[in-house]
């Protein structure tokens, strides 16, 4: 047996790859969006490299420069699962077959708390149409974001049948001129089960979202500088934020994808 290996081991040739050009990517990634992790930092990377014809780059390689270079988020701990059980899915493989609607509030520096509301498709998961306010959440607003979302599908006509609106038991959506003004416009509203937020989970999965990966960050002095940061938050979140679900894709680009497959109805497309 020959002790001279020719440069080889275990029958790998070594090879040094060099990760300036990544890491200095990584960087800009992360210097403004200090809270993805190296899967969505990834997801933003493949994406850059589609678009400019480059050739893809390995989820296993980011994180590796990322731990390289003390870039990974700290693990948090485990958050013991609900006592109760819930077996329903909220997902669905179709565009406009349901949406659910959810709202959240958050304080700005000089004291006004914002109350947004909001729609998301639960197959694309597009946040559709949401609507600020300084008041409560109440009826006429959630109306505004339905007609908003049902808009932001259809334009000026309605499902042809009709899709599911999934919301929790908060009054503004059980409110009767709320479920009417609902079926005039072609949707069917469903109720969460009492004290089960889970069963809305897609929605209460985007406010985490929302609250950490851009209300955390972004500028909010008062309600006025708020309000314009958070749609183009919102504007970030659909056109380039990575989701597990869409095989970390944005909504948009789950959307567009799914069009040139002819897997999807090219009106969801007109934006």
């Amino acid at each position: 047996m020959s002790g001279d290996s020719g440069g080889q081991s275990n029958g790998r040739r070594s090879r040094h790859t060099d990760d300036t050009d990544v890491l200095l990517r990584i960087h800009h990634v992360i210097g403004e969006l200090p809270t993805y992790g190296y899967r969505r930092v990834w997801a933003l990377l493949r994406r850059q490299a589609e678009l400019d014809g480059m050739p893809a780059i390995n989820a296993k390689r980011v994180y590796r420069i990322m731990r390289q270079n003390a870039l990974l988020l700290e693990r948090k701990p485990a958050v013991p699962p609900s006592k109760r059980a819930h077996t329903g899915r909220v997902a669905v493989k179709e565009s406009n077959q349901r949406w659910c609607s959810d709202g959240f509030e958050f304080c700005c520096d000089n004291g006004e708390r914002l109350r947004v509301t909001f729609a998301l498709d639960c197959c694309d998961r597009e946040a559709l149409h949401w609507a600020v306010t300084t008041g409560g959440f109440n009826s006429e607003t959630v109306q505004d974001v339905m007609l908003g979302a049902v808009e932001r599908r259809f334009g000026n006509d309605l499902p042809s049948s009709p899709v599911e609106w999934l919301t929790d038991n908060g009054s503004c959506y059980r409110a009767n001129e709320t479920r009417q003004f609902a079926r005039m416009l072609g949707l069917e509203p469903k109720n969460t089960a009492v004290r089960s937020p889970e069963s809305n989970g897609i929605a209460e999965s985007f406010v985490k979202t929302i609250k950490r990966d851009y209300i955390s960050i972004m500028p909010k002095p008062d309600g006025l500088t708020a309000a314009k940061n958070l749609a183009e938050a919102f504007e970030h979140y659909n056109e380039w934020h990575p989701h597990s679900a869409l095989g970390y894709r944005s909504p948009r680009e789950y959307l567009r994808q799914r069009a040139c497959n002819g897997l999807s109805d090219n009106r969801c497309l007109e934006i």
